[in-house]
């Protein structure tokens, strides 16, 4: 399979791009840091400016899948973050549909599970302040996604904690709500084992035109 990566270099990127690799796709790194990954014979490398969505419409032509991994940096202040995810997302949607890819599969944010029903982790009481940035501007994404029938879209929501770690392979899904632990209460993954998730619905879709849920 064809796969294009936005974002490619990034913390939950990079791992992708290793299971990409490690099953035998054809991957294609789009990045605004191309010198930081290798060009080899199963991944193309192309330095694209995520808002430029004529560039990127023209580099993703003729692939199965794009990965939208993109995210602002960290640095930002809240609302700028949102505004460039905004910007950025809405550049992607564009150039997906001025290339006729048929699926865009995003990396999605533990913010938007529920930890009750119709309660999202971001509005409950014991969500962390300094997370907030992160969590509302990858909510946008889902907002932005939800209105999309063109093409066909998931969005993979981790769990609260996603941190590097060792590919287990193994993990648990759910539709909505936020993946816990019942034996320790912890909501965790490895983000070797997202990756893992995201390949698995990749190659054996099973979610369309939805959010979905990971945990171990």
């Amino acid at each position: 399979m064809k796969i294009a990566i936005i974002g490619a270099t990034g913390f939950v990127g990079a791992p992708i791009l290793r299971e990409a690799v490690s099953r035998g796709h054809q991957v294609l790194a789009l990045t605004r840091n191309a010198k930081n990954i290798p060009a080899t014979g199963s991944v193309a490398v192309e330095k694209v400016d995520v808002h430029d969505t004529a560039a990127l419409a023209q580099a993703i032509v003729g692939y199965d899948m794009v990965i939208h991994a993109f995210a602002p940096p960290r640095s930002d202040s809240m609302e700028t973050r949102i505004a460039r995810q905004a910007q950025g997302t809405g550049s992607i949607i564009k150039a997906i549909k001025q290339s006729g890819v048929p699926r865009l599969v995003a990396v999605g944010g533990a913010g938007t599970a529920e930890v009750a029903p119709g309660v999202p982790l971001m509005n409950s009481y014991f969500f962390p302040p300094e997370y907030e940035g992160g969590a509302r501007s990858t909510a946008v994404i889902k907002d932005l996604l939800q209105s999309e029938d063109v093409f066909d879209w998931v969005f993979i929501s981790p769990p609260n904690f996603l941190e590097e770690g060792p590919r287990t392979g193994s993990y648990r899904t759910g539709k909505d709500n936020l993946i816990i632990e019942l034996s320790t209460g912890r909501s965790h993954m490895s983000t070797a084992d997202y990756a893992v998730a995201m390949l698995d619905e990749i190659e054996t879709p099973r979610h369309h035109r939805q959010r979905f849920t990971v945990g171990t």
